[in-house]
């Protein structure tokens, strides 16, 4: 063991020091170029490790008369099969509502719902058994569109309503009025790792799950009820994701339960992972809308009044389609505020799969139907679509009003107006709108478009219990430090920032701070690593319990130098005060030597939360995030091709806890966000079958699909509210930054009419959406 050594120096020798704020190398960089990091199908199997399959329902909605499985058991390497029956404990994988079936008993709902599972010797003979039941059916009525289910009233959960002033009054005495509709559509979460979990029986009745999860202690909480047993019974752990985006919230749940049911039924290791196919079939998605809107506005573009009625489709039962719907309501306003408004959200209960939570979490098909809106007044009007987005802004402060949301929640720091202002210079706004203009009226066949669009995005969940969180810190005798937290990391750098807290708050180099697994065991009643709040939260947690420790080694170090604990400075890995310091390493091996306590939990809950779901009002959310991008396409009006030219994109990240993450993180999610209203198609057959359900047919964005010219800056800022060193989350609100790409297409198909004619495009804009809406202003014009 090497022993430290005291050194002593004097202060002023030090220089300045900090471990936030810096652009740190992501925490599993080198292991994932060396293809060294570990996930969970890494893990080397156990002895005896079976593997299983799901056999799959093959109507969107059936009763089921009978399985014959007699061909499934017979089948080669097959060692058992499982219905609902045969689970132990409890038949759900519901994460709010309890109708969400782990395995369908007696009625399937939607294709591809799980009726068995099948346990071999091999993935691949698992696989093969699963396709040869034969079940009979009687087919039911089968609800397949959010329109569809809306005409039939069948929803999941009961509508919820926002309003604010009086609407219809208002809407009347406009001036001006637009009123019509806008689908926009669902997205695969495409997760480069599927969905996995290796269930590992232990000694009295428990159960060890190894589980690509963003939610362990909801792992923990469904394999317990599944195997009818105490949650202290379960342990689940995940290091890491290869990418979650929501679909592994509650979705990895179904996946987790069913090899917890083949083990503890064979008391052998279990292990469950999902093929692409299978994977796509089975998992909620992100929801898909459907909007009618009526909205007033004056001369100047102003609006008066909005109106807008939206259902999703939901799928077969509730999952998280009542938080994303609410959600959707409270960003409906995006960056605007509105005096006259009534919203309301519908989710729609269709056969197919059960829609789910993805990076957005219902903001951004909230916010975009605004936006669709004032693209169109902004053409009616015959005005820059920017200047009528500047008119409606949110104030700036309470002296010029305009500053609370139809939900009642005042915006203290709307920092937009700025940030457009920077954005407009830096990405020569005007210049091109003037250029493209003048290449537009030259050109027949391509047509370029130009579009700034804004964010304004709510950190916390809506539901206030679930915003905390919990960590530990260990500090060895060797002075390096382990840390865990409840926090998920999918590559996003959760870890990594943690990590720069804890040494930061210890005044340590972050290569002494290593963060390990996330693990039920270790920090109890976890939420999701989700909502954008997983820095926020188990930052602040993990903050809590360094600076508890880093107080016992301040009292030693002051015993140690005759000097109050307040005066002691931490950094550059010396703890030191006036003309003199001890190395950290030393300083905790006196520590343990005085039998001080080296390490400590934390824990985190925002404060000044509330929200009423019956009234739909409150402050749901600790801060704003603030963003906006500048988007320029070329369109092709004989085909509907596209391509995105240049992009700029300025995210507001508050006091940024690591610059080099949150820019990686603002251009992952603006690509993702693009894919999602552009490429990204899902498309059912008439059966319901997903007809999209593997990259041959479902698009999502490639390196040729990002542009060539792609400017990524942070907006200067510090977050007014107590967030962990000021800094801003970076998770979900840049997602909503390609609406600029959208209605850059949208400009570009506009001006075939010389805009003087609204599109009608829906999202995806794919190259066959776009083409009907060259069509359609072809028409029009004529």
């Amino acid at each position: 063991m090497n022993t430290p050594t005291e050194t002593f120096v004097a202060a002023s020798d030090t220089a300045p020091w900090a471990e936030v704020g810096q652009p740190r190398i992501h925490e599993s960089a080198i292991l994932h170029v060396l293809g060294e990091a570990t996930y969970t199908d890494d893990v080397p199997e156990l002895r005896g490790t079976l593997h299983a399959a799901l056999g799959l329902s093959q109507k969107a909605h059936a009763k089921v008369n009978a399985i014959d499985l007699d061909a499934v058991k017979q089948s080669a390497g097959v060692v058992a099969v499982y219905t609902a029956a045969d689970i132990p404990g409890v038949n759900d994988c519901g994460p709010i509502i309890h109708d969400d079936p782990i395995l369908a008993d007696g009625l399937v709902q939607y294709v591809g719902q799980p009726l068995f599972i099948v346990i071999a010797d091999s993935h691949d003979h698992a696989r093969r058994a699963a396709r040869l039941a034969v079940v009979d059916y009687t087919e039911l009525t089968a609800i397949l569109t959010p329109q569809a289910a809306r005409q039939a009233q069948s929803f999941v959960l009961p509508p919820m309503r926002l309003t604010r002033g009086d609407f219809q009054p208002a809407f009347e005495r406009a001036p001006h009025r637009v009123t019509g509709e806008l689908y926009v559509g669902g997205q695969e979460q495409f997760y480069l790792e599927g969905q996995i979990s290796y269930a590992i029986p232990k000694e009295d009745r428990s159960m060890l799950v190894l589980c690509s999860t963003q939610h362990p202690s909801e792992m923990q909480h469904v394999v317990a009820h599944a195997i009818g047993v105490a949650s202290h019974n379960v342990t689940v752990e995940c290091r890491r994701m290869g990418g979650g985006f929501g679909g592994k919230e509650s979705q990895s749940a179904l996946w987790a339960a069913a090899a917890a049911i083949g083990a503890v039924r064979l008391q052998r290791p279990v292990k469950l992972r999902a093929d692409r196919d299978d994977d796509m079939l089975v998992t909620g998605k992100r929801h898909c809308f459907y909007y009618e809107y009526e909205v007033g506005y004056d001369d100047a573009g102003r609006i008066l009044a909005a109106k807008v009625e939206m259902v999703s489709r939901a799928g077969f039962s509730a999952d998280l389609s009542g938080p994303v719907a609410t959600r959707a309501v409270c960003h409906f306003d995006n960056a605007y505020y509105l005096s006259d408004v009534d919203i309301l959200a519908m989710c729609g209960k269709t056969n197919t799969q059960s829609n789910t939570a993805f990076r957005g979490f219902g903001g951004p098909q909230g916010a975009i139907a605004l936006e669709y809106v004032i693209d169109e007044i902004a053409r009616n009007l015959r005005m820059d679509a920017l200047d009528v987005r500047r008119l409606n802004l949110y104030g700036r402060n309470d002296a010029e009003g305009r500053n609370v949301t139809p939900y009642g929640q005042k915006v203290v720091d709307n920092v937009l107006h700025a940030l457009l202002d920077e954005l407009e210079q830096s990405s020569a706004y005007r210049q091109r709108r003037a250029a493209i203009n003048a290449f537009n009226a030259k050109s027949r066949i391509l047509k370029k478009g130009l579009a700034l669009t804004p964010v304004k995005f709510g950190i916390a969940f809506n539901v206030a219990h679930l915003n905390q969180a919990g960590a530990l810190v260990h500090v060895y005798a060797d002075g390096s430090v382990l840390v865990n937290h409840g926090g998920t990391e999918m590559g996003q750098g959760i870890n990594t920032k943690v990590a720069q807290v804890v040494a930061h708050e210890l005044g340590i180099d972050l290569a002494r701070v290593r963060v390990t697994a996330t693990d039920t065991s270790k920090v109890a009643n976890t939420s999701a690593t989700a909502a954008s709040t997983g820095a926020d939260l188990n930052g602040k947690a993990a903050q809590d319990a360094a600076s508890k420790i880093r107080a016992r080694l301040a009292a030693v170090a002051a015993t140690l130098f005759d000097c109050k604990a307040e005066d002691l400075r931490f950094s550059a890995n010396l703890v030191q005060v006036g003309d003199q310091s001890i190395a950290f390493a030393a300083l905790v091996q006196k520590a343990y030597l005085a039998r001080v306590q080296l390490w400590s939990d934390g824990f985190y809950a925002t404060p000044g939360l509330h929200w009423d779901q019956k009234t739909m009002t409150g402050s749901p959310f600790h801060y704003f995030a603030y963003g906006a991008a500048v988007a320029e396409v070329v369109i092709d009006t004989l085909t509907g091709e596209w391509k995105l030219l240049r992009a700029d994109a300025l995210y507001d990240a508050g006091q940024s806890l690591n610059p080099a993450i949150d820019i990686g993180q603002v251009e992952g999610a603006f690509i993702q966000g693009m894919g999602w209203l552009t490429t990204e198609q899902l498309w059912w057959n008439k059966d319901g079958k997903l007809m999209t359900h593997a990259p041959s047919t479902y698009k999502i964005p490639g390196v040729s699909d990002c542009p060539q010219d792609f400017r990524v800056h942070l907006f200067q800022n510090r977050n007014v509210a107590d967030s962990i060193h000021r800094s801003k989350a970076v998770g979900e609100p840049p997602l909503l930054l390609p609406f600029s790409v959208f209605f850059a297409i949208r400009d570009a198909v506009s001006s075939v009419g010389e805009h003087k004619f609204n599109p009608p495009l829906n999202a995806p804009a794919t190259g066959e959406e776009i083409l009907k809406a060259v069509e359609a202003v072809q028409n029009a014009a004529h």
